[in-house]
């Protein structure tokens, strides 16, 4: 701040002493002369400014380093076993099968938090208000409700397995513990039989294909983002698998076509346009197990329906695990699985579970009466 002043100060001294000196001499300075050496002053102290800024750029670069490594040296939890299994994947028939799994997040995975009351002390060890909204670690191990509790249940391959329930129920869970995102507590997760502790994680991923509700795109090119699934593709793939999703049109419209960059995370792009860029991925990668979270929920009834037509061939003859709030989605699956508080409540055909009058009876039905109207307002 000291030389910031300096440097804001220093021309009017010059002018001062020079101009004094004009009114006892006129010969000694000239006034263009003067105005000269301020001008060439302030270009001298633009850059002596912006080298004594540097120390404060390296210390924050080298904090924010810190950070960086210190995450890189986070232990990995989920590896490889020695000699892991690689599937083959024209071999894979896609069977899933749950063997009363159990699961619970560490306070490490989600930070499991709860609203304090009374006197809690923030990061300065200064005590904060006495009720307060900000939250904390729960320590007392009591307090954990397992997300996932002795599931179990078979999807045959090629089947369609759908699950429903409401928002926290532990749908999503289901679907990480497939690829192998976290590790079951209890229990065992098999695909054609075989453990997915057993099966290499890069197996996994060739596999597996999934669609989820957050969409993430590289800071790359659309195209780019497309290849990510399929190195390999050719561009006659890459652009049926976009027509396929319904996002080929669009994608023309953009000014470099293909080639235009999408921005970090894709955010030059709305949610819907994301979101299809992302099943078009899905597509060209053409897995065997297809796990779609949400798949069509930042779409409009319209965009919905086309991308529901494009998945329907994508969803024959392989094992597909959908999770749908909007239960019209899923009505022609093999087997619905109703997931409440993380647990297996009912199972069955859309038909038998009508039948059965229970939570997924209360919910399509709920669905239904405001479905009729969101039809009419379309």
């Amino acid at each position: 701040m000291f030389i910031g002043i300096f440097f804001s100060i220093t021309p009017a001294i010059v002018y001062l002493v020079a101009g004094t000196q004009i009114i006892r001499n006129p010969l000694s300075f000239s006034i263009g002369g003067i105005v000269a050496f301020t001008t060439l002053q302030s270009r001298l102290f633009f850059p002596v400014g912006q080298l004594l800024s540097i120390q404060v750029d390296v210390q924050g670069a080298l904090a924010l380093f810190d950070r960086i490594f210190e995450y890189l040296d986070l232990p990995i939890e989920i590896q490889d076993k020695p000699k892991a299994l690689q599937l083959k994947v024209n071999n894979v028939r896609g069977e899933i099968n749950f063997k009363d799994v159990s699961f619970t997040y560490k306070s490490d995975d989600y930070g499991l938090l709860k609203a304090s009351r009374g006197p809690v002390k923030n990061g300065n060890g200064r005590e904060k208000d006495s009720v307060s909204t900000e939250p904390v670690e729960v320590t007392d191990k009591s307090e954990r409700r397992s997300t996932l509790s002795h599931v179990t249940f078979d999807i045959k391959p090629g089947q369609l397995a759908a699950l429903v329930g409401p928002s926290g129920a532990g749908k999503t869970t289901i679907t990480y513990l497939v690829p192998r995102l976290y590790d079951v507590d209890s229990g065992a997760v098999e695909i054609d039989g075989h453990n997915v502790k057993d099966i290499a994680l890069a197996s996994l991923g060739e596999i597996i294909g999934m669609v989820t509700q957050e969409t993430y795109l590289f800071h790359a090119s659309v195209r780019e983002n497309l290849m990510y699934a399929r190195s390999d593709a050719t561009e006659e793939e890459m652009i049926a698998a976009a027509k396929a999703a319904a996002i080929h049109d669009r994608i023309m419209e953009l000014d470099d076509g293909y080639d235009t960059v999408v921005g970090e995370r894709g955010y030059k792009l709305s949610g819907g346009e994301k979101q299809r860029i992302a099943i078009a991925r899905v597509i060209l990668k053409n897995p065997r197990i297809l796990i779609l979270d949400e798949a069509t929920s930042a779409l409009d009834t319209h965009s919905e329906r086309l991308i529901q037509a494009a998945l329907e061939p994508l969803m024959k003859n392989r094992t597909t695990l959908a999770i749908a709030h909007r239960l019209s989605t899923i009505l022609a699956a093999d087997v619905i699985l109703v997931v409440n508080k993380g647990e297996i409540v009912e199972r069955g055909t859309h038909e038998e579970l009508m039948e059965l009058n229970g939570l997924y009876a209360r919910l399509y039905n709920e669905q239904f009466s405001k479905g009729v109207w969101e039809e009419m307002a379309v």
